[in-house]
């Protein structure tokens, strides 16, 4: 199934290095943003089906933003990624709802990831 995804990072790096991996699969990236604040009006305007979500950034990290697109759209996908301890952050991702939870720098793909959430519909 492809999937329209917003893809999140203040990094050029990894967003290139993300995008790449989800056109791959044959996923339409449907728009990429630099920081929270920027995902979340990208958010309204593309509706996407999938978010991956870097937690730390500039202007309002991922947490704040995930907050105010689930606020806003109680249904919205949203994985998040990051490269920080995974447990302080893993446990308010799944409090907030999130399909997922990546450490960047772990042997999963979002590939993966995102093949076992289709899985679980």
């Amino acid at each position: 199934m492809t999937l329209r995804v917003l893809v999140v990072d203040d990094s050029g790096f990894m967003r290139k290095r993300i995008v790449q991996e989800l056109q791959g699969e044959g996923h339409t990236v449907v728009g990429e943003a630099k920081s929270g604040g920027e995902a979340v009006r990208m958010y309204r305007k593309f509706k996407p089906d999938v978010v991956t979500m870097d937690i730390t950034m500039r202007d309002m990290d991922g947490i704040t933003a995930a907050k105010e697109i689930l606020n806003e759209d109680p249904n919205a996908k949203i994985i998040f990624l990051t490269i920080l301890k995974e447990d302080k952050y893993k446990a308010e991702a799944e409090r907030l709802g999130a399909v997922g939870f990546f450490n960047k720098a772990g042997p999963v793909s979002i590939a993966d990831m995102i093949r076992g959430m289709e899985q679980r519909k």
